[in-house]
């Protein structure tokens, strides 16, 4: 296998990663108390790219909830759309990308060994 081939590969793996934690971000806006999650990308050696996740420990906002014993303080989620959906246009085309390199060096792979026969 090429180093492109891998490289692209790990990628795909690493934006479906990426989404993933996305979609649990958006799948929880309405959760109390929820702390979002941040994908973080590093580069693998010798090629190659890998995924961390992080939590943001940043405060949601407060609301003030009715309840029998008075009223109490709740920490919604930290959520915000405004990010989450950038990076979910940004995830799937970084995977489209990828997606083009591999079938890129598969015609070429192919082309060489026509060339070849």
């Amino acid at each position: 296998m090429s180093v492109s081939f891998n490289t692209s590969a790990s990628a795909l793996q690493a934006y479906g990663g990426s989404q993933a934690v996305t979609a649990n971000n958006i799948a929880n806006v309405n959760t109390d108390g929820f702390d979002k999650q941040r994908a973080m990308m590093q580069e693998q050696e010798p090629a190659g790219v890998s995924m961390e996740v992080e939590t943001v420990e940043s405060q949601g906002a407060i609301r003030i909830d009715d309840t029998d014993a008075g009223q109490e303080q709740v920490e919604t989620s930290n959520v915000d759309l405004n990010e989450e959906m950038p990076q979910m246009i940004e995830n799937q085309r970084s995977f489209e990308a990828n997606t083009k390199v591999i079938k890129t060096q598969d015609q070429m792979l192919g082309t060489l060994l026509d060339i070849k026969a």
